[in-house]
């Protein structure tokens, strides 16, 4: 899979679970009637049980300048938890879920169903809000690397 380039995003949810989340790769569209996408987490990830719990999440597409923000998200400098957030601007659309303020779009979704299929939980959410935000090059992960996709 680390031969397909794909858009990264950062999933993140908030509720009585509490706040968390995770850059993804593994996000893709289901159908538009209606609105739903899905989105698939490693059962070990701390955001997979939090999302389950918080029954929403926001799904923000990265732009090519928030390589940094994809590397906090994925766990590799070590922040966790809140502590993620403090890196760039979010705020809550419908769901209360956070929202990357400079995302290419964010993508505001209640959980809708979940299918477990070996190691990950693959969570289908519907479409409660969509936020565009600018034009320009989009952040990908092509071969194990982040590049700008134009």
């Amino acid at each position: 899979m680390s031969r397909i380039a794909t858009a990264v995003h950062v999933v993140a949810t908030d509720g009585p679970a509490g706040l968390g989340g995770a850059t993804m790769t593994a996000v893709a569209s289901v159908t538009d009637a209606p609105p739903t996408l899905l989105i698939c987490l490693n059962h070990g990830s701390t955001a997979n049980a939090l999302i389950k719990a918080n029954g929403v999440f926001c799904v923000s597409v990265l732009p090519a300048e928030a390589r940094a923000l994809a590397e906090i998200f994925s766990g590799r400098t070590g922040l966790h938890g809140r502590e993620r957030f403090t890196a760039g601007v979010w705020s809550p659309l419908v769901t209360g879920a956070p929202a990357l303020d400079g995302a290419r779009v964010a993508i505001d979704c209640h959980v809708s169903g979940v299918s477990e299929v070996g190691t990950h939980s693959v969570i289908f959410g519907a479409v409660a809000a969509v936020r565009t935000g600018a034009d320009g090059p989009a952040l990908a992960y092509l071969d194990r690397a982040f590049a700008s996709l134009a």
